[in-house]
């Protein structure tokens, strides 16, 4: 168990041990660390106050009795002054860049994880706010805020969120896509996990190097305005020394050196060690890939109930359309009907392109936002699937129907170990105790076949084979011991011998848990090996249906016979050239 935890927490130790190693972050961090606990222990450390002035210390020079570095035109200690101006900075920083974040990264998820019309909403509103004209707009605010530097910020904080907004934004737009956050929507996890811990997890890199560049803005434009004398004259801060450095540069120059200084220091190290923290982040996880997957599915017409009673999943008359860009709807599955009955398999075999998986992703909910569904019904369990809402398909997901991808690698968040996103499906969908549920997935690990559960539960993805993937896909799926299971290509990536691993794996599943399984497949043999009954799909149409072995004994289509006669068997002669196969417009 100790070597688990050491395994589980070694993206975090990546990390650590990165910036460690880094002198550009070792340095910066030693820097924002000194200038933050001198602005903190500025009432302790200062000699006196900030607003303290003695007239016969008026530009005294560096190193005078309690001066260390003098004093400027009113009599008040350089040094005292500094200590309180970055506190001042400090919570300016904090302040501005807190509000910038929390409305920036909010919104950013929101407009860029969900529909058209809340992207809309979103980019209009921030559009609005980027043609304020900032820096006027602080000012002219003055008498409103009252000059308080805290209550300016907060204001600049929303003026500096769109930037934020726009960055989330298009990052949620590609990573939303990913297999692995649809593998999480599926196994029943709701928006709000998926995007805070699926989403904005990878993601975080661009957002912190942005926060650099904004704590460091915030500081500049708090400083610009004291600079102007915009605000109350008694808050120290780095704007209202360098001007009075200014004032008295012929008189006392260093007094206008120490702000400054103190500034560009701090603001140098913000960009810098930013850029170390992206670099270390970014760095710690292999790079997924994409393939897209959406949510929404949408209504039309319910037509035969009564045929839910007689099957788990009735599939009656379903058109699934994409917008071309004259705005005509294309068809890309067309009158598809077809049922699994309880405790059966039902392969939908056709090439790539037939329309199988979009039958399928229709029956998860999880059909691209584009996506129309023209007509058609769905019924599970006696319900209608079609016209529900992401909400109101979460329930089933990942408890009373489950899924098993294809690209196992992909569907599995690189961020995470193994284990922490088993233990997030299973307690999305039983609602059990953490420790129940890492329980139940170490039996579940060691029951589809993996030796040692432990290690793999502490592994992160690229640790880990294809073949294991894929059996922790599986695992994951069942553990809610569901009543229908989607499998889509379920065995494509994978070598032969893992092949026939897999499909003994879900044949002794289907069996133990009495579930009906839907097999998205385009191998035929395959479906020979697991299938109660065959559904043929060519160009989004079903072509035969049928008993597998009546199908495969006796095939009526001419596409059927064709995708037959395209199995290779022990009796080929691998030497000659293939005989000609007739094709619907020719001969292959």
């Amino acid at each position: 168990m100790q070597a688990v935890d050491a395994s589980a927490r070694s993206g975090r130790i990546s990390v650590r041990r990165k910036l460690l190693r880094d002198p550009q972050a070792v340095i910066t961090i030693v820097i924002l660390a000194v200038m933050l606990l001198l602005g903190i222990l500025a009432t302790v450390i200062a000699p006196h106050g900030p607003n303290q002035s003695d007239l016969h210390l008026v530009n005294a020079p560096v190193g005078t009795p309690g001066y260390p570095l003098g004093g400027d035109e009113s009599g008040r200690d350089i040094f005292s002054r500094l200590l309180y101006s970055i506190q001042t900075a400090a919570i300016a920083g904090m302040i501005g860049t807190g509000v910038a974040l929390v409305v920036g990264v909010t919104a950013g998820l929101i407009g860029g994880y969900f529909g058209r019309v809340t992207q809309a909403s979103t980019e209009w509103i921030f559009s609005l706010i980027m043609t304020f004209p900032g820096l006027l707009l602080l000012i002219i605010l003055m008498p409103v805020t009252g000059g308080d530097y805290r209550a300016t910020m907060l204001i600049f904080g929303v003026l500096l969120a769109p930037g934020i907004y726009r960055i989330v934004r298009n990052l949620v737009l590609g990573v939303k896509n990913e297999l692995y956050v649809d593998a999480a929507r599926v196994a029943g996890l709701g928006n709000l996990r998926i995007l805070g811990r699926h989403v904005l997890f990878v993601v975080r890199g661009p957002i912190i190097i942005a926060a650099a560049f904004l704590v460091g803005s915030t500081i500049a434009v708090q400083s610009g305005l004291a600079f102007l004398g915009v605000g109350s004259l008694e808050v120290p801060s780095f704007g209202a020394m360098i001007a009075s450095g200014f004032r008295n540069l012929y008189i006392a120059p260093t007094q206008f050196l120490w702000p400054s200084l103190t500034l560009g220091l701090i603001t140098a190290s913000l960009v810098l060690l930013g850029n170390s923290l992206r670099d270390a982040l970014e760095g710690a996880k292999p790079k997924p890939s994409k393939i897209g997957a959406g949510q929404r599915v949408a209504a039309d017409e319910i037509e035969n109930r009564d045929r839910g009673a007689r099957s788990l999943l009735d599939i009656r008359d379903l058109v699934i359309a994409y917008p071309r860009p004259d705005g005509q709807l294309n068809e890309v599955v067309r009158g598809v009907s077809l049922t699994v009955p309880r405790g059966k398999v039902m392969g939908l075999v056709g090439e790539s392109g037939s329309g199988k998986s979009q039958t399928a992703f229709a029956t998860l909910g999880v059909l691209p936002n584009e996506a129309v569904i023209v007509r058609g019904s769905i019924l599970f369990d006696g319900e209608e699937l079609v016209g529900r809402t992401d909400a109101q398909m979460r329930p089933l997901r990942g408890t009373s129907i489950a899924y098993i991808p294809q690209e196992p690698m992909s569907n599995l968040d690189p961020s995470f170990t193994v284990g922490a996103q088993l233990v997030e499906g299973v307690r999305a969908a039983l609602g059990t105790s953490k420790k129940e549920a890492k329980d139940r997935v170490l039996a579940l690990l060691k029951r589809v076949g993996i030796n040692d559960p432990a290690r793999t539960f502490g592994s992160y993805p690229h640790q880990i084979s294809g073949g294991m993937a894929q059996r922790v896909l599986i695992a994951g799926a069942v553990a809610s011991r569901p009543k229908l299971l989607i499998a889509d290509e379920p065995t494509t990536a994978l070598d032969v011998t893992v092949q026939a691993e897999i499909l003994d794996l879900l044949r002794d599943l289907q069996s133990e848990l009495n579930m009906a399984v839907l097999l998205v497949t385009h191998n035929f043999g395959v479906v020979a090996d697991v299938c109660d009954q065959i559904a043929v799909m060519q160009k989004g149409e079903i072509v035969e249906q049928g008993e597998t072995q009546a199908i495969f004994e006796t095939p009526q289509h001419r596409y059927t016979k064709m995708l037959l006669s395209s199995i290779l068997d022990e009796d080929t002669v691998r030497t000659d050239p293939p005989a000609p196969v007739t094709k619907l417009g020719g001969v292959v």
